[in-house]
């Protein structure tokens, strides 16, 4: 018998079984096919705005997702580099053919983890406690826990145009059962759709036309265990290509073609990430939208069209790529098609990714109803820790909005529930100031080595940082500028405003024209290029950081207002109907998570809060 049986080898399965695994549980790994564990059947790409923090949270936490992009990657960039640090995140082009190759290479040498091939269909469940699952082919295998990560698979449907074909990314075999079994023991199901844009020949494209988009001269990791192993100067290229009203109007000719538009879908797609016809009919004033192409990996010459999905008929697709400036007359190695699947109401279950229907049953990834790589692999890691802790009869991780974006994610799955495939955005997340990419592993590497998925050493490493972040902090406290014709001359020199009074260098550096390096004009600061930056930050923004950290204790105030488990709801005198069928619904754990549900307000959290007092003395 396995503790830990974890199925489906996409970036949700790859964390959960990855954590589980180095924290000591016998695990096995089960998935369709071995050879697509790591695989990125969408874009060729790790991270993203807030996306890429997500990837920087996991690997805090003792993920392989940041470190493995690390290596594979023909292409990286900073995100939003001239804005504020609330909203500057990584992304990088990851090599298809790399990306999963090392991926699959890390978890062959994790130790307590075995990988098995086969489909599931069924789980093996007894008195709504999951004992297992079921193949297939009808072999039994037991486990204490199981987590459920199945990505599309879930009866997946291939849409172009008035094709409907059976099957899961790739056009490989899709699970026909499972999702028909957990609504039999008594899940909600939903249908949710996504899709992929097409792949283009490189030979095909004329680039000359296009702008050219080069990775950054500066050396950036995911990761913050490794350096960078890369050479800046020797990145691939991405090119900048847009719609035009040609283009919009083979679109708008050809609606009731398109798989959403002529009625073939049924699944509900993405806001956040629509297809081009959606952009079409949705945004109808605009000229143009913006398109990349981006490469797919050094060993083939397949190119993606980013922001090009669809789900019309190949012969469609043809007129709307070749209507693209330098894609007259590309050829398309790949079609574009929309994929819909099965995926369970999150509302179903705990903050700990546990289901609350069916015991020691967890879910992560796009059966929780998220979209995109990094928002799965986010779920994989807290689902991985929390059956772990689960089985150590210890309390399971649960992430504040305050803590991580991670957090705030999975509130939002289990407090809002979702509609359509939720993508992590920077507007989701009212603490951003606070989660950072710079401080991801000042925020949760501690949590981390509380559940044993970081190591003695790398927890030295973070005390160590934060020593010398505290170290140079009051280093710049402590010592003066000092108004003199040698420093004038450098003000000068450099257009700042003289300051008329000698000042510490921890008050200049709260000037909005001045940073941290223009103080090496001066004092001589000799700390690695992550502490300066996170000192900068902390300085610069020290206002608005602190004004944020009072408002998440006024939330953890909330937080730490438990509800009791056996309440009931309906007893409860002067709480609006829809308060009530809400809040029975959801079974929220805390007052804060209750104040967050669509539907309760503030006079129905008055009202549970004087209840709670009253009957339960809390």
């Amino acid at each position: 018998m396995y503790e830990i049986i974890v199925v489906g080898g996409g970036h949700a399965g790859i964390e959960a079984c990855h954590i589980a695994a180095k924290m000591g549980k016998k695990t096995l790994l089960i998935t369709g096919n071995i050879k697509n564990i790591g695989d990125m059947p969408c874009n060729p790409s790790i991270g993203g705005t807030a996306k890429g923090i997500i990837v920087r949270e996991v690997d805090a936490l003792g993920g392989l997702m940041g470190k493995i992009a690390d290596i594979s990657h023909i292409q990286i960039k900073m995100l939003n580099n001239s804005k504020g640090p609330a909203v500057r995140s990584l992304r990088a082009q990851a090599d298809k053919i790399t990306y999963p190759k090392n991926m699959q290479e890390a978890l062959k040498n994790t130790k307590n983890l075995e990988i098995k091939e086969a489909m599931v269909e069924d789980l093996i469940i007894e008195e709504q406690t999951v004992k297992g699952i079921i193949t297939a082919t009808g072999e039994k295998i037991y486990g204490k826990t199981v987590i459920l990560t199945t990505g599309t698979y879930l009866k997946g449907n291939i849409l172009i145009g008035s094709e409907n074909t059976p099957g899961g990314p790739h056009g490989e075999a899709r699970s026909n059962y499972l999702s028909d079994k957990l609504k039999e023991y008594g899940l909600k199901i939903i249908r949710l759709k996504t899709g992929t844009p097409q792949r283009i020949k490189k030979d095909s494209i004329d680039f000359s036309v296009m702008k050219e988009e080069k990775g950054d001269l500066t050396s950036w990791t995911f990761s913050f265990d490794n350096k960078p192993m890369y050479d800046p100067e020797k990145q691939e290229s991405c090119y900048l290509v847009y719609t035009n009203e040609i283009t919009h109007k083979i679109i708008r000719d050809n609606l009731k073609k398109s798989a959403m538009y002529g009625g073939y879908a049924t699944g509900v797609g993405p806001r956040y990430c629509p297809s081009i016809e959606d952009k079409i009919v949705r945004f109808a004033d605009k000229e143009r939208h913006q398109l990349f192409l981006e490469p797919e990996s050094l060993y083939y010459d397949d190119w993606y069209l980013q922001g090009f999905s669809t789900s019309m008929p190949r012969d469609i697709q043809e007129k709307m790529v070749h209507s693209l400036k330098g894609l007259e007359n590309a050829i398309i190695t790949k079609y574009a098609y929309a994929i819909e699947y099965d995926a369970i109401d999150p509302l179903q279950i705990y903050p700990s990714l546990e289901n609350k229907i069916i015991k020691n049953l967890f879910t992560a990834g796009q059966i929780n109803g998220t979209s995109g790589y990094e928002e799965a692999a986010g779920q994989g890691i807290i689902a991985g820790i929390n059956a772990s802790l689960k089985l150590d009869k210890k309390e399971p991780l649960i992430l504040k909005r305050s803590d991580a974006y991670i957090g705030v994610l999975i509130d939002d799955l289990v407090t809002k529930g979702t509609i359509e495939p939720y993508r992590m955005l920077t507007s989701r997340a009212e603490f951003r100031l606070i989660l950072r990419h710079d401080n991801a592993d000042l925020r949760l590497r501690e949590y981390g080595y509380k559940v044993g998925t970081i190591s003695k050493k790398e927890y030295e490493k973070l005390l160590e940082k934060k020593k010398k972040i505290e170290e140079l902090i009051n280093y710049l406290k402590e010592n003066h500028l000092k108004i003199n014709e040698k420093n004038k001359e450098i003000f000068n020199e450099n257009k700042i405003e003289l300051p008329i009074s000698n000042i510490s260098y921890y008050e200049l550096l709260k000037r909005p024209e001045i940073n941290i390096n223009f103080l090496e004009n001066f004092i001589k600061i000799d700390y690695e290029y992550e502490i300066k930056e996170q000192v900068e930050i902390m300085i610069k923004y020290e206002g608005y950081i602190k004004k944020a950290y009072k408002e998440a204790e006024k939330l953890q105030k909330l937080e730490e207002k438990e509800i009791p488990e056996d309440i009931d709801y309906k007893k409860i005198i002067n709480l609006a109907s829809e308060a009530k069928q809400k809040l029975e619904k959801i079974r929220p754990k805390t007052i804060a998570q209750a104040s967050r549900i669509s539907g309760v307000n503030p006079v129905d959290i008055s009202v549970l809060s004087v209840y709670l007092k009253k009957e339960y003395n809390k």
